[in-house]
């Protein structure tokens, strides 16, 4: 998604002076030579009954999806690229003799660490020695106690999911927040559907995985068959008081802030003031609990269940959590169930990509810094800075034209919208990674040691002041977020680029359906899908609407449950409630896009490119955005625990909702993608 501003207004050039006419030509020539879009589409669908499948077929049936894969597309195509930049990166700090302490010795060691494939086989289960053996010493629920608490400083899951966030309702502090945990499959609902899809991998997971994991701990046969038993027993008992996706995005519901006093009375078997200081969270004495109602399950199975059962749930979740990190016979596991079972991928990936996936979640703002230097420097924040003020400004004139919004609401929406705060491209300050200790021993350790950082880092935020500057992603990372409670929407480096062609080749058609509708006004978007739009300009969740703007805007949104829920991917019905918020995103980021575009002088003109129009090349290049394909587990697994539609409805799907699509591709009733004008959603 990569957009500078020459060729933003390159078109615009070429109308001013007929001594750049010649100029112009070139830049139509080059636009046409490079074409990022027609190269994909496939003209034996018709547009308006898949339009996914006509922007994209072509590449898709040209691209089949490789064995280390759940799903294959233009995000995979970034990702090896910035995979290729990052391991050079690695390679040459590898060999840098660098100082001790420097991030280019942690860089290095940790690469070698996860290279080291000769030593990580020799020790087998060792890393994990000293942390199995903390559990032998579980005596009773007290020294239970203490060590879920010990393993939540390394990053191993427990029944408590503790962290510090901010206040909902009052985004200047942190406080202490506890929200559902401790089951090993991806989704309560794994626990208790009767499809053949959640049946059949319900089935491993106590058949083989668990039996599986039991018996590289060292137990036998028969003994792990009981310790699978009863530790499947307990996470169901736990998944059976735990809230389903659409339960989890409702943020009133989710917010049940209360004294330590009252945390005490809802599960008092945990002595919650030692607990949390047991974890590094110093002085809490208010906590935010998401679900309380799984907290009192979790009261009761901490006496319901024996201790000998926690151990080996225990055991199971470190050497679960751990397994990618260790001897093949654990890694190779880990991945046949969570990357075959789940996600339907045939092998893995090779050793050093996993390498490098690991350390950029560990520690990729170490990497991002070296990234951004080479690779996008800060002279270029402006050109996507721009870009965001082109598409807010379209979004406050979408504002000002609702015809279902009082003036007293809309003056609120545009206070918000003058205070979404973008932070494009890199950090302006980085985080400290000077107290992370990497070495070139064992790579499970120092994947543990990370895992210890980021969780003291998280810790310590307790009673120190909101930083509104701190990113939730790294440079390097494919994607990009809005967060409710800054009010902000973070764009990483790595969202703008486009692969195929360098960014200066490629017309602005393509840009703004790519960049701005499918990333910025997407993200945007958020501040005002149904979560978002509960929170005011501040971060603060607060009642900021009328009660009857609140109303109508229910009904319009109630309008894309239903067309959602409609669609159906291997016989399972999309979750259009729990899908609400991304596919407000993906429709308000298409509308509000397409109105910025028309601004420029190539939607003005009208020339095609390669027989295309402006806006036809638009909506092509929206689509490109979602470009791929994804094998049926993960499909599936997707429409259970996602909150985002797969990628095909989040272009078919909006598209039908927007009348400008209709005419640009002379979409007409009895096509597939036809929805009556009455059906049409429209909400920003």
């Amino acid at each position: 998604m990569i957009i500078k501003k020459y060729t933003l207004h390159a078109v615009t050039a070429c109308a001013m002076s007929a001594l750049l006419l010649s100029a112009c030509k070139d830049k139509n020539k080059t636009y046409a030579e490079n074409d990022v879009v027609i190269k994909n589409i496939d003209k034996s669908v018709k547009p308006g009954d898949d339009f996914f499948m006509y922007a994209n077929g072509t590449w898709l049936k040209n691209n089949p999806i490789p064995g280390a894969y759940s799903s294959w597309g233009i995000g995979n195509a970034v990702q090896e690229d910035l995979r290729n930049k990052l391991k050079k990166i690695n390679e040459d700090a590898l060999n840098a003799n660098a100082a001790k302490g420097s991030n280019t010795q942690k860089i290095g060691d940790f690469y070698y660490s996860g290279m080291d494939t000769v030593n990580i086989e020799k020790q087998g289960l060792a890393p994990l020695k000293e942390e199995l053996a903390r559990v032998d010493k579980v005596t009773d629920v007290r020294t239970l106690i203490e060590e879920f608490a010990h393993l939540e400083t390394i990053g191993v899951q427990t029944p408590f999911g503790a962290y510090a966030a901010q206040d909902d309702r009052n985004s200047e502090k942190i406080l202490m927040q506890l929200s559902q945990s401790g089951i090993g499959l991806p989704n309560r609902d794994y626990y208790f559907n009767t499809d053949e899809h959640s049946a059949a991998i319900r089935n491993d997971y106590q058949q083989k995985h668990l039996p599986a994991l039991f018996k590289l701990i060292g137990l036998d046969d028969a003994a792990a068959r009981a310790a699978t038993q009863k530790t499947y027993a307990i996470e169901k008992f736990l998944a059976d008081s735990s809230r389903k996706l659409v339960d989890l995005r409702d943020p009133y519901h989710n917010y049940n802030k209360m004294a330590l006093a009252g945390l005490s009375k809802l599960a008092p078997v945990v002595d919650w003031k030692k607990t949390f200081e047991q974890m590094d969270f110093k002085q809490v004495d208010t906590v935010i609990v998401g679900q309380p109602e799984y907290y009192r399950a979790v009261n009761k199975a901490l006496t319901t269940f024996t201790v000998n059962d926690w151990k080996n749930y225990i055991r199971k979740n470190i050497v679960n959590d751990y397994s990618p990190y260790l001897s093949k016979a654990f890694s190779d596991e880990s991945f046949r169930f969570y990357g075959t079972v789940i996600s339907g991928r045939k092998e893995q990936l090779p050793r050093w990509k996993r390498v490098l996936d690991t350390e950029g979640s560990l520690m990729g703002e170490v990497l991002g810094q070296i990234f951004v230097k080479e690779y996008f420097p800060e002279k270029t924040k402006k050109r996507y800075v721009d870009l965001v003020e082109a598409v807010r400004t379209s979004f406050g004139e979408h504002i000002d034209k609702l015809d279902w919004m009082s003036a007293e609401t809309k003056k609120k929406a545009h206070d918000k919208l003058a205070k979404v705060f973008p932070k494009v491209g890199f950090p302006d300050k980085w985080k400290d990674f000077s107290s992370l200790e990497i070495n070139r021993g064992p790579y499970a350790q120092n994947v543990m040691r990370g895992n210890s950082y980021w969780h003291k880092y998280n810790a310590d935020k307790l009673g120190k002041p909101v930083d509104r500057t701190e990113w939730g992603m790294t440079p390097q990372t494919y994607n990009a977020y809005y967060n409710p409670s800054n009010n902000e929407i973070v764009l990483p480096a790595a969202i703008f680029i486009l692969p195929w062609a360098m960014d200066e080749n490629i017309d602005d058609a393509v840009v703004y359906g790519y960049g701005a509708a499918s990333t910025i006004g997407h993200e945007i978007t958020h501040g005002f899908d149904d979560q978002g739009r509960q929170y005011d300009e501040k971060g603060n969740l607060k009642a900021w609407w009328t009660p009857a703007d609140s109303t109508k805007f229910a009904q319009r949104a109630q309008m894309l449950v239903d067309q959602f829920n409609g669609y159906t991917v291997y016989g399972q019905h999309i979750n259009g409630k729990a899908t609400l918020g991304e596919n407000i995103a993906d429709l308000g980021g298409i509308t509000i896009g397409l109105d910025a575009f028309k601004k420029t002088d190539q939607y003005k003109q009208g020339k095609t490119i390669n027989g295309l129009t402006p806006i036809q090349r638009y909506f092509l290049g929206y689509a490109m955005g979602w470009l791929g394909q994804d094998r049926k587990e993960s499909l599936l697994s997707q429409i259970l625990t996602n909150e985002h539609s797969p990628g095909f409805l989040r272009v078919n799907g909006p598209f039908s909702d927007v009348p400008e699509f209709y005419e640009a591709f002379g979409v007409k009733k009895g096509d597939k993608m036809w929805l009556d004008p009455d059906k049409r959603v429209k909400i920003w």
